[in-house]
């Protein structure tokens, strides 16, 4: 069983590391502002039309909207994957299975 946990221990790492490499894109309702993060929340990239550069507050209000949907989203996408391999590759201990629903 010790040998079951390490090698699912190992295979979260590796998922982890994996969701470095997934991006997520998410936009404001009118494109005016786009971002791009890694599963990870990483910010990579942020794309801002020049309309909102010349309203600041709108600029800001925008960036807080849109990065969350981003975090929000890119969070779902990295849990659903570990418990994919938590569910997959743990040994089901009686009530354990409750975690996983």
């Amino acid at each position: 069983m010790m040998g079951k946990l390490k090698e699912t221990q190992r295979k979260m790492e590796e998922t982890k590391l994996r969701m470095d490499t997934v991006l997520i894109d998410e936009q404001s309702n009118d494109g005016a502002l786009k971002v791009t993060i890694t599963a990870n929340g990483k910010l990579k990239s942020i794309a801002i039309a020049d309309s909102l550069l010349e309203d600041k507050e709108q600029l800001e209000d925008y960036l807080i909207v849109t990065l969350n949907k981003a975090i929000e989203k890119a969070a779902k996408v990295n849990q659903a994957e570990l418990d994919a391999v938590a569910k997959v590759d743990m040994p089901m201990i009686p009530g354990m299975d409750e975690m996983f629903k």
